[in-house]
């Protein structure tokens, strides 16, 4: 299972990350990876949020009533974006995992400037067809190199200009595509122990604990105040990990 301290950083870790998730509805799986990149490497990040983040996420894609038409409407974009996340991971066994690290740190920065922003883009229906199967395809690779599933993804769902609660579950059924593709990736690669497994899944607990935490003390807070807060944090993250593109 591991050394009491790294078992009790990765509960700290995702104990936070679902705290976050209970407050501003996402953030699980971005705030675990970029932390935990941090202490323990991208490789081990990626396969310790496994398991918290497809069942954080799954509710999520089930929930609305609206999955079979979001499917049948975007349906190359979640296929390009699930099955190019093996091309994505043949480059994490491949390539240095400090200059993947920074490319987490780019995608971070991104993410976080656009929310901090305010900025949104609009893709016609006529273009979403080809426009999503671009950026499903991207999505899948920089998940597999990085095991990010926000950037340019949620992006391009954001784009599309569907209604609040398709939107969410849109982006569940995303990530769920993602955290299972990333999982079969990984295994595949050999990049995912049963060490690693048990892990994911003993921070489950934790994670499922604080979004409950995160739901209770939702509202009294200020969600537009705490989104400033997670997307500096996010920023700052990326800029720290930024240095190792430079290898």
């Amino acid at each position: 299972m591991g050394d009491p301290s790294t078992i009790l950083a990765i509960c700290a870790t995702f104990l936070l990350a679902g705290f976050v998730k209970g407050v501003v509805g996402l953030g699980l799986p971005t705030i675990s990876l970029a932390l935990l990149t941090a202490v323990l490497g991208l490789p081990q990040a990626m396969a310790l949020l496994l398991v918290p983040s497809f069942a954080t996420n799954l509710w999520q894609a089930l929930a609305g009533g609206n999955a079979l038409t979001i499917l049948r409407r975007n349906w190359q974009f979640f296929a390009l974006a699930t099955l190019t996340v093996w091309i994505g991971a043949l480059g994490l066994s491949r390539l240095d995992t400090n200059v993947l690290a920074g490319l987490l740190g780019v995608i971070l920065i991104v993410y976080a400037a656009l929310n901090l922003s305010g900025l949104r883009f609009t893709v016609p229906a006529a273009r979403q067809p080809w426009v999503g199967s671009v950026f499903g395809a991207t999505n899948g690779v920089l998940t597999g190199m990085t095991g990010s599933f926000v950037v340019p993804g949620v992006m391009y769902l954001q784009a599309t200009g569907m209604p609040r609660d398709a939107l969410v579950q849109a982006m569940g059924i995303l990530f769920v595509l993602s955290t299972a593709a990333l999982a079969v990736a990984l295994g595949g690669n050999g990049l995912l122990s049963a060490t690693l497994g048990a892990q994911s899944a003993v921070a489950l607990l934790p994670a499922i604990a604080g979004m409950v935490i995160g739901q209770k003390v939702r509202g009294h807070l200020s969600e537009t105040r705490f989104r400033v807060v997670l997307f500096s944090a996010l920023l700052a993250l990326g800029l720290y990990l930024l240095p190792n593109l430079a290898g």
